[in-house]
C-alpha cells in the first residue's frame, strides 16, 4: 500500500514494517517459524496484536454483536438494510466493521465504506476506536473526512465523515462510485445533509444496484423509515438498561435551584458515577457552571473534588469512554459533573455517567423566512429525545435519571419525534446545493419531510439576488463558481467580489475567522475587565470584521515567532483568545485559499491598513451581504433592521460598544430573535456604498421604512453617470423586469 504523509493522530507506521524483517530470507528462521501460527490481520496482511484480542472480548459483549449473523444474511441478500438500536448498543462501530469485511470478500469490486455521522467531533473518536478494534493504521485502513480536514489517503478501507462532507463529495462524484456501501448514522438528528442524503441515494441506488444502503436509527423513527424506503430487511437491537426514572413535577419553574441541590445531594451520597445535566441552552451552561464552581470549591474535600465540565453545544468537544490515563485522573478527581444542551446527547460515551438531570426543554433556532432571520424559542424537547438521554446511563449497574418536569408534561406537551431541521432552517445552501447537483441529473429529490414552500421561495430568491442564477432559473457561472466553497452563499459572494476589489486575502481571512469558532475565550467570573483590557489591542475603528483581520494577525505573528506550541498557546490564554478556534480558522483560511487557486481566481498581494483597502474589504461584505443592513433610528444604539421591523443593539464586545461611537448603518453577520437581541460582528457602511452596489430590484421589493426612504434620496442624489452605469450593469445581469424574474422562480 503507497505510503502518505498525513498528520492523523496515532498514524504512526511502526507496526506496518514489522513483517518485512518476518519476509527477509536475511531474518531469523525460527522467528519466521513462530510466526507461522499467529492470525493475519486481512485488511493489513500483519499478524494481529495482543490488543485486537482483548478489545474483541468487549465488542462481543455489545449487545449488537448477536446480530451479526443476520445482518450479515441480509446485507448479502438486499440493497438497504435498516439497523434498529438504542444508545451505545454498538451500530455505530461495529456495523462499518462488518461492512468493510463484505466490501474485502468481494475484493473491493464496487469499493469502500463510508458512514456519515453529524457531530464531527463523533467522527473523529468513532474513526480512532475502529481503527484500534481492526488493528489498523487511523489514516490508512480507516480514516475520517471532516470540514477542512481530511485524514485518508486513495487507498483507505473504512471512512467515516460528516454527513455534509458526503453531500458536497456527490458535487464532483454523483454517484458515488467510490463506495461500494454507504452507512447514513445518526438519523434520528434530522439534520439537513442526512434527510438530502436519504432523498437522494434513492436515485443512486436505481442507478447502481450494486450498492448497498445501510440506515442506523433510533428505534423512534423506525416506522417512518420503512414507510419511506418500503418493504426492507429490518435489524433490531434489543438493549434493555436498569434505570431509576425519577419525575419532580414542581422543579420546572424552579430548574436551577432544583439542578444544584441534585447534584450536592448526589454528591454528598458517595454514591460513585459522573453526572451529566440538560439543560435548554448555552447561557444556561455558563451560568450553571459558575454556580457548581463557585459552591463546589466549599465541599468537604473528603468527598474528592466537583469536577465541572461544560459542553458548549457550538464546541461539542465529546466526552468519551475513559483510557487509562483518564482513569487515574478519575481515582483523583472522583465524579466530573458535564452540562450540556440539545443535540449533546450522541456525544456522550463515557461508560462512567449514573446519573442524568433533565430540565425536558431546550432553546431551537426557527429560522422565519419572512424576515430572513433566526428566533431563538423555548420549547420541549421531544420525547424521544427524552428517550436518549435515558440511554446515556450505564448499561452494567443501575442508573438514575431525574426529569424536572412531570409524566403528563412528557406525555402532552412533549412531541413525539425531534423536528427535521430542514422544516426550521435557512435553506440557501441547501438549494445552491440542489440547483449544483441537477446539473448531473439528480435534481429531483424526495424528502422524507417537505421543506416548507415559503422557505424555498426565499432561498430561491435570495440566490437570485446573489447573482447565483440565470434567467431560466439554473445555477449561473457566478452560482456554480459559489458552491465550490463550503461557505454560506453569501460569504462565498463576498469572497469572488474580493477577486473584482482586490482585497482576497483580508476577505480570507474574514471568512475564515467567521467560520471558526469564536475567537474569544468563555471568561470566568471576574476576568471581564481583564479581558476587555487585553482585547482593546485588537480593535479596529473601522469594525468587527477588521478586528477579527488584526486578532488573526496578531496569532499568526505570534505562531512564526514562536519556539513552541506551548508559547502560542500561551499567549492566547493571556490575551483571552480561544486557541483553538484560531488554529481552526487557520486550517479553514488554507483550503479555502487552495479553493481560490484551483479554480484559478485572481489573487493579490495583502495591502490591509491602506485606506483603499479597507473600502474594497468593505465593497466585498456587501456585495454578500447587503441583506443583512441595520440603522441606528435615534442615535442611541437601536438598530432597525432594513428587511423587517425588529430592533436589535450592537453585542457588548464590538468595538462600537467598547469605544461608546455608534455608526448610523451597519453590515452585520448574524442576527437572532432573543432575549438580548444582539446585532453580531457588525462593521460601519454608508448609504451610498450600499445604493452602489446592492441590485436594484432587491431595493425595489424592500418594505416601505423611513430607512428605505433615506436610501432613496441618496440614489436620487447619486451622479447620473453613476446611476446609468449601475442600471447598464444591472441590465447585463438581467435583462428583463422583475415581475418576469418573480414569475420564473
Amino acid at each position: 500500500m503507497e505510503e502518505e504523509e498525513l498528520e492523523c493522530p496515532n498514524s504512526s507506521s511502526e507496526k506496518r514494517y514489522f513483517p518485512e524483517s518476518l519476509d527477509s530470507s536475511e531474518g531469523n528462521e525460527e522467528g519466521i517459524l513462530a510466526c507461522e501460527d499467529l492470525e493475519l490481520n486481512p485488511f493489513d496482511g500483519l499478524p494481529y496484536s495482543s490488543r485486537y484480542y482483548k478489545l474483541l472480548k468487549e465488542r462481543e459483549d455489545l449487545p449488537i454483536w448477536k446480530e451479526k449473523y443476520s445482518f450479515m444474511e441480509n446485507l448479502l441478500q438486499s440493497q438497504i438494510v435498516i439497523v434498529s438500536g438504542d444508545a451505545k448498543c454498538g451500530k455505530s462501530s461495529q456495523v462499518p466493521q462488518w461492512c468493510a469485511e463484505y466490501c474485502l470478500s468481494i475484493h473491493y469490486q464496487h469499493g469502500g465504506v463510508v458512514c456519515t455521522q453529524v457531530h464531527k467531533q463523533t467522527v473523529v473518536q468513532l474513526a480512532l476506536r475502529v481503527a484500534d478494534e481492526m488493528d489498523v493504521n487511523i489514516g490508512h485502513e480507516v480514516g475520517y473526512m471532516i470540514p477542512f480536514e481530511n485524514c485518508c489517503t486513495s487507498e483507505t478501507i473504512l471512512r467515516y465523515c460528516t454527513d455534509d462532507m458526503l453531500q458536497r463529495e456527490m458535487m464532483s462524484s454523483p454517484f458515488l462510485g467510490s463506495y461500494g456501501v454507504i452507512i447514513l448514522d445518526d438519523i434520528h438528528e434530522r439534520s439537513i445533509a442526512t434527510d438530502v442524503l436519504l432523498g437522494l441515494l434513492k436515485d443512486v441506488l436505481l442507478a447502481r444496484p450494486e450498492l448497498k444502503l445501510i440506515i442506523n436509527s433510533s428505534p423512534h423513527l423506525i416506522s417512518k423509515l420503512s414507510s419511506y424506503y418500503g418493504n426492507v430487511p429490518l435489524i433490531e437491537v434489543k438493549n434493555k438498561y436498569p434505570v431509576e426514572v425519577v419525575y419532580l413535577s414542581g422543579a420546572q419553574k424552579e430548574s436551577f435551584e432544583s439542578i444544584l441541590r441534585l447534584i450536592f445531594e448526589i454528591h454528598h451520597s458517595g454514591e460513585k458515577g459522573d453526572i451529566v445535566v440538560f439543560l435548554a441552552c448555552e447561557q444556561d451552561i455558563e451560568k450553571a457552571y459558575e454556580i457548581i464552581c463557585q459552591e463546589g470549591s466549599n465541599l468537604n474535600p473528603d468527598l474528592g473534588e466537583l469536577v465541572v465540565v461544560p459542553l458548549y453545544p457550538k464546541e461539542k468537544c465529546a466526552l468519551f469512554k475513559p483510557n487509562d490515563e483518564t482513569e487515574k485522573r478519575c481515582q483523583v478527581y472522583q465524579r466530573r459533573v458535564v452540562l450540556t444542551a440539545s443535540s449533546g446527547e450522541s456525544l456522550i460515551w463515557s461508560n462512567t455517567v449514573k446519573f442524568v438531570i433533565d430540565v425536558g426543554v431546550e432553546r431551537r433556532k426557527v429560522y422565519n423566512p419572512r424576515i430572513r432571520a433566526n428566533s431563538l424559542v423555548m420549547q420541549p424537547i421531544s420525547r424521544s429525545q427524552a428517550e436518549i438521554r435515558k440511554q446515556i446511563l450505564g448499561s452494567s449497574s443501575p442508573g438514575k435519571l431525574f426529569c424536572l418536569y412531570s409524566e403528563e408534561f412528557a406525555s402532552e406537551d412533549m412531541r413525539p419525534l425531534k423536528p427535521a431541521e430542514m422544516q426550521e432552517a435557512n435553506l440557501t445552501s441547501m438549494v445552491l446545493f440542489m440547483k449544483r447537483i441537477d446539473i448531473a441529473g439528480l435534481g429531483h429529490c424526495d424528502f422524507m419531510n417537505r421543506p416548507a414552500p415559503e422557505s424555498l421561495m426565499q432561498a430561491l430568491e435570495d440566490l437570485d439576488y446573489l447573482a447565483a442564477l440565470d434567467n431560466d432559473g439554473n445555477l449561473s457561472e457566478f452560482g456554480i463558481i459559489m458552491s465550490e466553497f463550503p461557505l454560506d452563499p453569501q460569504l462565498a459572494k463576498s469572497i469572488l467580489a474580493s477577486c473584482e476589489f482586490d482585497c482576497v486575502d483580508e476577505m480570507l481571512t474574514v471568512a475564515a475567522m467567521v467560520t471558526a469558532p469564536n475567537c474569544f475565550s468563555h471568561l470566568p467570573r471576574g476576568a471581564e475587565e481583564a479581558a476587555l483590557s487585553c482585547w482593546k489591542t485588537f480593535l479596529h475603528p473601522e469594525g468587527d470584521h477588521f478586528t477579527l483581520i488584526n486578532i488573526y494577525k496578531a496569532y499568526q505573528d505570534m505562531a512564526l515567532n514562536s519556539t513552541s506550541e506551548h508559547c502560542v498557546e500561551k499567549w492566547c490564554h493571556d490575551y483571552f483568545l480561544n486557541c483553538s478556534a484560531l488554529r481552526m480558522a487557520d486550517v479553514i483560511r488554507a483550503e479555502l485559499l487552495e479553493i481560490i487557486k484551483r479554480i484559478e481566481l485572481p489573487y493579490t498581494e495583502p495591502a490591509f491598513g491602506s485606506k483603499e483597502n479597507t473600502l474594497n474589504i468593505r465593497k466585498a461584505l456587501l456585495s454578500g451581504y447587503f441583506m443583512q443592513i441595520a440603522r441606528d433610528v435615534d442615535g442611541s444604539g437601536n438598530y432597525l433592521m432594513l428587511t423587517h421591523k425588529q430592533v436589535a443593539q450592537l453585542h457588548p464586545l464590538s468595538c462600537y460598544s467598547v469605544t461608546k461611537k455608534m455608526p448610523e448603518w451597519v453590515l452585520f453577520h448574524k442576527f437572532s430573535i432573543s432575549d438580548n437581541n444582539y446585532i453580531r460582528i457588525a462593521s460601519e457602511i454608508s448609504p451610498e456604498l450600499f445604493m452602489q452596489l446592492a441590485p436594484q430590484y432587491y431595493f425595489s421589493n424592500l418594505p416601505p421604512s423611513e430607512s428605505k426612504d433615506i436610501l432613496q434620496q441618496v440614489m436620487d442624489h447619486l451622479s447620473p453617470i453613476s446611476t446609468m452605469k449601475k442600471e447598464q450593469k444591472m441590465c447585463e445581469k438581467c435583462p428583463e423586469t422583475t415581475e418576469q424574474r418573480c414569475t420564473i422562480q
